[in-house]
């Protein structure tokens, strides 16, 4: 089987910190029930197929994503949702897969399609909200999923042992790639950029009223 992770290095550990404002944002809500307005949401957001791509309005390495998300039809609750990043300056993607709580930890999880299976992938940490997979993804497996299609599905196990196959759509995921990597091009900052930003941040921040050691 073919290996599609590359190994955790300091620089993926860079990308993976650039990613998180994506990672942690919500799926945007629909235009009926838009909340206030949140300086930390997505500026530009397309939906293309059953992915939706989105920019942040941060300084990072990796600004845009693909995502999507399914949620139990009865409760509402997420069930699976994923997210794809890209990192121009380094040529590479980063993948994180949000499962439910009380999977077991040592079984990782899978992906698979009619013409793609994953090694399994480790859980990165866990929340209330659920298991997280953040890994560094080798380009061949986001050509693989480009070519695959239109379902999939994400395996994971129970920490009954029972599996249960988590099913979502590939369908425009080949456009959305292509779409979010080329916005990530145009807004990306490079990593001294990035640090140059945050710690301008820091200062301002420091320097509010209130906030004085």
């Amino acid at each position: 089987m073919k290996s599609f992770l590359v190994p955790a290095t300091l620089a993926s550990g860079l990308m993976l910190a650039g990613m998180a404002a994506a990672w942690a944002a919500p799926a945007p809500a629909p235009a009926a029930a838009k909340p206030q307005a949140d300086a930390n949401a997505p500026t530009d957001v397309q939906q293309i197929g059953d992915w939706t791509v989105r920019c942040f309005p941060v300084a990072s390495t990796s600004p845009c994503d693909m995502y999507e998300q399914l949620d139990d039809k009865n409760t509402h609750q997420r069930v699976l949702s994923i997210s794809i990043a890209y990192v121009p300056s380094a040529n590479r993607h980063a993948i994180q897969i949000a499962v439910p709580l009380g999977v077991a930890i040592p079984k990782g999880a899978v992906i698979v399609t009619d013409n793609f299976t994953s090694p399994a992938l480790p859980y990165r940490r866990c929340d209330r909200g659920g298991c997280y997979v953040e890994r560094i993804l080798d380009n061949n497996a986001i050509d693989s999923l480009s070519k695959s299609g239109p379902e999939a599905r994400v395996k994971i196990v129970g920490d009954n042992g029972k599996t249960f196959q988590l099913r979502f759509s590939l369908n425009g995921f080949a456009k959305a790639h292509d779409a979010m990597a080329a916005l990530a091009k145009q807004k990306a900052k490079s990593p001294d950029e990035v640090k140059a930003a945050q710690e301008q941040a820091q200062k301002a921040a420091q320097s509010q009223p209130g906030q004085q050691q």
